[in-house]
């Protein structure tokens, strides 16, 4: 074999990487404020996972109203400053695992859950913050499960213990919680569900199982409660917060219980308003433990930033078994793309949405966003 045979396979050139193999995009919130300060941008390189961590291409994100407050700079979990990514649940595929990672392989489809940083089309996460998918489950569906339905399990049965023939009142019941939430509650016996969302949602809430549709806009919900329970219910999920507080911790009926989850009456428009803080506080709740004692009423709380994985690992093992019998569907409102994330968070916050919006790395439209957008 001649010198020249020897040497010419180490003058062939490797084949120059893509830039998009060197790459990926992510949503950066550049600052606290209206949708504009939402941005796509690119970070160079790929992230490798350490020990106990895998790689994940991410193909579907949730948006919940958490994002909304962080972008209004009202979340206090928030573990930094901007600029951050968002994102708290997400699903895609393994592509890259690290040591001592035994119990996934490259190709897995995965459900990812984190306190932040998952809107991005790569994330590297430890492997206990995922859970596989089912089989017949679309990526779009998992990314409703960290959240939405984690939150309504919880606090509906670890909680409240909602029992059968039992009733429970439901606001914004056709958000991402809310219809979890009602699909959870018709798995109990004879449970009746008040449920509050706009008239033109009230078909739809009845189909997932809502008994009785309240216009929270045109009517007291307390008085139309009352007018079919006189004597209230025994939950109230509150995500409200102010004064809606004060009226579902008097409707509950004696050994009831109020959570409150949310605030989403901070939420006025695209950036923080003073005056609805204002409306918050001077609407806050306060109660003595002598008062619950004396009315036998309970008043809980639940926040899942509060929670580390492993706390919840069980209940979505749960809620993934609930959705192969058939128990539970996850409803999608809406796909939209990064790009597109100023409008998806428009189409949260001004309540057009029913069950959950979903954003995905790729430019992607359904009708749902289309009519939107018109």
């Amino acid at each position: 074999m001649s010198v020249e045979e020897v040497k010419e396979p180490q003058q062939e050139a490797e084949p120059v990487a893509k830039e998009s193999e060197l790459s990926y995009r992510a949503i950066v919130l550049t600052g606290f404020g209206g949708y504009d300060k939402l941005k796509v941008e690119v970070k160079k390189g790929v992230p490798a996972p350490k020990s106990g961590e895998i790689l994940v291409r991410v193909k579907a994100c949730g948006l919940n109203f958490a994002d909304l407050l962080v972008r209004q700079g009202l979340y206090e979990r928030s573990t930094a400053s901007p600029p951050l990514v968002p994102g708290r649940e997400c699903s895609g595929v393994v592509e890259v695992i690290g040591d001592d990672v035994t119990n996934r392989k490259v190709g897995d489809n995965v459900i990812v859950m984190n306190r932040e940083g998952l809107w991005a089309e790569l994330v590297v996460i430890p492997v206990n913050h995922t859970f596989l998918i089912p089989e017949g489950m679309s990526f779009e569906e998992a990314a409703v499960i960290p959240v939405n339905y984690v939150t309504a399990y919880m606090m509906i049965h670890d909680i409240a213990n909602l029992q059968p023939n039992q009733s429970i009142l439901i606001h914004m019941a056709a958000g991402g919680v809310g219809i979890a939430a009602t699909q959870l509650c018709k798995i109990v016996k004879d449970v009746t569900i008040f449920g509050t969302a706009s008239a033109a949602k009230h078909e739809i809430i009845k189909d997932y199982g809502v008994t009785h549709p309240i216009d929270y806009s045109t009517l007291d919900y307390v008085e139309e409660v009352r007018k079919i329970s006189p004597n209230g219910v025994n939950i109230v999920l509150d995500s409200l917060g102010g004064g809606d507080t004060n009226k579902g911790f008097n409707l509950l009926k004696p050994m009831g219980k109020i959570i409150l989850y949310g605030a989403a009456n901070l939420l006025t428009g695209p950036k923080r308003s003073p005056l609805a803080m204002a409306k918050i506080w001077w609407n806050k709740f306060s109660i003595t433990g002598l008062q619950m004692l004396h009315t036998n009423r309970g008043v809980c709380g639940f926040n899942l930033g509060h929670l580390e994985v492993d706390q919840i690992a069980d209940v979505v093992d749960k809620l993934l078994s609930l959705y192969k019998e058939g128990k539970i569907k996850p409803k999608v409102d809406s796909v939209w793309s990064f790009d597109q994330i100023g409008d998806a968070m428009k189409q949260m916050q001004e309540r057009k949405n029913i069950g959950k919006v979903i954003l995905v790395p790729e430019v992607k439209k359904t009708e749902n966003t289309e009519q939107a957008e018109n």
